[in-house]
């Protein structure tokens, strides 16, 4: 079903047969089903598990890796003090995590989280991380790269779907802030941590 900003947005992320995510709850994770309801313009797509990653996903469906976005976590350490956060970056970028992550976290030391505690802090599967759904007390920043893309595929909190939105909805979202230069230049680590 083809919904306003899909068609005032025409690319080629409306040949997706993408529904209001709301609809499908089933392809959501818990968390992110209890938080779409504030993005009433989130649309989800059934996907192979398989093309979790932004790469196989867009080479599969013809798709431009631009209009993907990664979602990774962050864990920032000083001391014995841990903060996490999440941050969101275009697919053809990477995440200044040793820079501006780790400055905006007040953090001696910052680096991708663990799989394991990503996984069980999100209530997500790994692969299909979001930032929807995120947990409460998390910093969210979001490059201002993916605020101004149109449409963007983000994850689902499962493997197997995705959500596609408009990339300012993200800054909509709880304890988001959108910062430029979260993106840097270069290719996204081949197998990071956590990322969609």
């Amino acid at each position: 079903m083809a919904h306003r900003w899909h068609r005032e947005n025409a690319t080629v992320l409306d040949s997706l047969n993408t529904v209001p995510a709301q609809d499908r709850p089933d392809l959501l994770s818990a968390p992110v089903a209890a938080a779409v309801g504030s993005l009433p313009s989130a649309e989800v797509f059934e996907i192979d598990p398989d093309l979790a990653d932004a790469a196989a996903l867009c080479a599969a469906y013809g798709l431009p890796l631009e209009v993907s976005a990664n979602c990774v976590v962050v864990t920032g350490r000083r001391g014995q003090d841990r903060r996490h956060a999440a941050g969101v970056v275009l697919a053809t970028t990477r995440a200044d995590v040793n820079g501006l992550v780790r400055r905006r976290l007040d953090a001696r030391k910052a680096s991708f989280a663990s799989v394991e505690l990503a996984v069980a802090a999100t209530g997500m599967e790994y692969g299909g991380i979001t930032p929807v759904g995120l947990p409460a007390d998390w910093l969210l920043l979001v490059d201002a790269a993916v605020v101004a893309t149109p449409v963007v595929i983000v994850g689902s909190g499962v493997r197997r779907s995705k959500l596609v939105l408009p990339g300012a909805s993200l800054a909509e979202l709880p304890n988001a802030e959108v910062v430029d230069g979260l993106g840097i230049a270069g290719s996204p680590p081949e197998h990071p941590r956590v990322a969609q």
